[in-house]
């Protein structure tokens, strides 16, 4: 993967927030050498660092999974209860002035060209496809950033979307986690991996399983190991809480192991594992 070559400061649209009376949080900087780490660890956790698996459509889901985040893409004219974030990789790379292939760059439609599974396996050595591997191949840097700046707009929107007498809590908890040693990181890959937390459709029985209900889990913690710990932990509750409140049909409890497996890199004894 190409190293970054730039830095990117965290939380910079938090003074954005009107309606926030806290304590503003101060932009963070993350230099380009820990934002290359955080995305090489999100790219293991998503694909196991294996550049195949860059363009996949998994059983049972209704999208394609897209680069080293597996960002969701739904066929032309669909949507579905989790957030795309795909077509925001597509404007993000636009504006960076950094060239698609020409069929995503002229491309008219916000939609994935294929209307499901079967035809997405049918057309894996067809130009597009092949153009697009390439293309998320060769931009990992450039994809980091994007999730980074999803990671800019989370805070504000987080405490603009709990009662007034939980913003704080749920700042201290977030700034616990952040000021901890490679603490962006679970926050980071959390947000990439299950979402913010504040879109209703993404909810079973009423509950989310997003950032936002992880730092409410949380208890009260100083920034260091204890954060670290405390945040995989409250993920771990929210993670079986859903599995618990999810359709029977669907068969998450699964992927139960996985995500325990994906939590645990969030722990100090391992977060700087290969570092």
């Amino acid at each position: 993967m190409k190293k970054l070559l730039v830095s990117l400061a965290i939380m910079g649209g938090l003074a954005a927030c009107a309606p926030m009376t806290q304590t503003q949080a101060p932009p963070t900087v993350v230099s380009a050498q820990d934002l290359n780490w955080i995305a090489d660890k999100v790219f293991k956790n998503e694909t196991s660092g294996d550049p195949a698996k860059l363009v996949v459509w998994n059983a049972q889901e209704e999208f394609a999974s897209l680069g080293i985040g597996h960002f969701i893409w739904y066929p032309e004219g669909r949507t579905g209860p989790y957030t795309e974030t795909f077509p925001g990789l597509i404007e993000y790379t636009k504006s960076q002035k950094v060239a698609l292939p020409a069929w995503l760059q002229n491309r008219q439609v916000r939609g994935a060209p294929w209307p499901n599974k079967v035809t997405f396996e049918r057309a894996q050595n067809d130009r597009e496809v092949t153009e697009l591997r390439n293309f998320l191949r060769q931009t990992m840097n450039l994809q980091a950033n994007y999730m980074a700046a999803r990671l800019t707009r989370a805070l504000p929107d987080l405490l603009n979307n709990v009662a007034p007498q939980d913003r704080d809590r749920v700042l201290k908890n977030y700034q616990a986690v952040e000021k901890s040693p490679k603490g962006l990181y679970p926050l980071l890959d959390y947000v990439n991996f299950k979402g913010e937390g504040t879109s209703i459709s993404e909810r079973y029985n009423g509950q989310g399983w997003g950032l936002l209900q992880v730092l409410l889990t949380m208890n009260p913690v100083e920034p260091g190991a204890a954060a670290l710990n405390e945040f995989a932990r409250a993920a771990e509750v929210v993670l079986t809480r859903r599995i618990a409140n999810s359709p029977i049909e669907r068969q998450e409890s699964k992927w139960l192991p996985g995500w325990r497996a994906r939590l645990d890199t969030y722990r100090p004894q391992n977060l700087l594992a290969g570092y």
